[in-house]
């Protein structure tokens, strides 16, 4: 059964064994938006079975607990809205098109602060070492791009200073794999990616860090992590103040702040079931029509994910329109039912011979939904779920 289905006939399973015995009960009355979390409430051990069936379909292993100090990244918010289409497109938001084109499944991480390594002088130009604990990757995830995200705050002195206008205004970030663990404070490492930044600007930089990544998931070698390096073109003149937002330990800026300006590695991967991510234009809220006929067509069936509690890892969206198909499917059909030929002749055969059933009112059109979540480990996720939305219907 495919997993669209798989969750409608959860959701319709579970009115059966609470007790709704007619086929007419199944279906939520015209206009009713959402399934009723007291019919769910009355057995535990059937929610307890729902949770566990809708749970195996998003690929976790147990519900998630997240802690109440857990951090949305505004990257990864900023990207499920974009690709959700549910805003316009940001002009200051780079959307990933060429990382995104090969995935279904973004994950955000922060380094491990407790594992930080800082030299005892502080230098702004001595190399930080960062872990990020990429454990919670499925290995049936394949990760097709990463990149390390670094935010750069600009510095008023350096603006207003005409000697930065040139290449003493510069500044260089170099992002290395570490190799081995270090030993007596010296790093062994291999660059990665490079960029050469101005003081007088403010905004994320991103660097590609896949081939350590793929490294460390793929090829199974051993994480050391990564490393950050600022090289000053002009140390004799470098501005006051640190530039770019590389740990809380060397940045006096309030906890609410680094929460948002802390370094983050995002993975772009892809379980080899949905279809990639695409960014979507803004949708427009639809026209409600004037009620058709009994005949097969599509039904309002709003899934609220407060109803099964799970509102507190899901980040977005609250919830979502199923719709389901139902309605008759009578001889003759018409051509507006989008059937088969082989559900025409089979309704032509039931007008003769009433042994045979009728044709069934099904989804022939299927969407993806996009939805934004903590997983088991606190990890932010971005994924495509497709077949979770009916478009369509007709007899068959």
């Amino acid at each position: 059964m495919i997993p669209g289905n798989r969750m409608l006939m959860v959701i319709l399973l579970c009115q059966v064994l609470l007790g709704e015995s007619s086929y007419a009960s199944l279906i939520p009355e015209e206009g009713k938006k959402k399934v009723s979390a007291q019919h769910l409430g009355q057995s535990h051990e059937l929610l307890r079975d729902f949770e566990a069936t809708l749970l195996q379909m998003f690929g976790l292993q147990r519900r998630p607990r997240p802690s109440t100090s857990t951090v949305v990244p505004q990257y990864l918010l900023d990207l499920y809205r974009l690709q959700s289409g549910e805003a316009d497109e940001d002009l200051s938001f780079h959307y990933p098109e060429r990382s995104t084109s090969r995935a279904n499944t973004v994950r955000g991480f922060h380094h491990e602060e407790r594992m930080e390594e800082l030299q005892s002088d502080g230098s702004q130009e001595t190399p930080l070492r960062f872990i990020f604990n990429l454990s919670s990757i499925p290995e049936e995830e394949l990760i097709s791009t990463a990149e390390l995200r670094i935010y750069r705050q600009q510095i008023d002195d350096a603006s207003a200073d005409p000697a930065h206008a040139g290449d003493e205004g510069l500044q260089r970030i170099n992002i290395y794999e570490v190799l081995k663990p270090p030993r007596a404070g010296t790093l062994i490492t291999q660059l990665l990616d490079t960029r050469l930044v101005r003081y007088n600007t403010s905004r994320w930089e991103s660097f590609d860090v896949s081939p350590a990544v793929l490294r460390w998931t793929r090829d199974k070698r051993s994480n050391h992590g990564l490393a950050v390096e600022l090289v000053h073109l002009n140390p004799s003149r470098r501005p006051q103040g640190r530039h770019v937002r590389v740990s809380r330990s060397l940045h006096p800026i309030p906890d609410e702040d680094w929460d948002q300006l802390r370094p983050l590695l995002v993975t772009f991967g892809h379980d080899g079931k949905s279809h990639p991510l695409t960014r979507r234009a803004k949708r427009s809220p639809k026209q409600r029509g004037r009620k058709r006929n009994r005949n097969c067509r599509r039904h309002a069936l709003y899934v609220d994910f407060s109803d099964v509690g799970w509102n507190d890892w899901i980040v977005a969206p609250p919830g979502y329109q199923a719709y389901y198909c139902h309605g008759e499917c009578p001889f003759p059909l018409a051509d507006h039912l989008n059937s088969t030929n082989h559900a025409i002749v089979q309704t032509l055969v039931n007008s003769v011979n009433t042994n045979i059933p009728k044709a069934c009112c099904v989804p022939t059109e299927l969407s993806a939904i996009s939805m934004l979540y903590l997983d088991e480990t606190d990890r932010v996720v971005l994924k495509n779920y497709q077949e979770m939305v009916v478009e369509g219907c007709g007899c068959r």
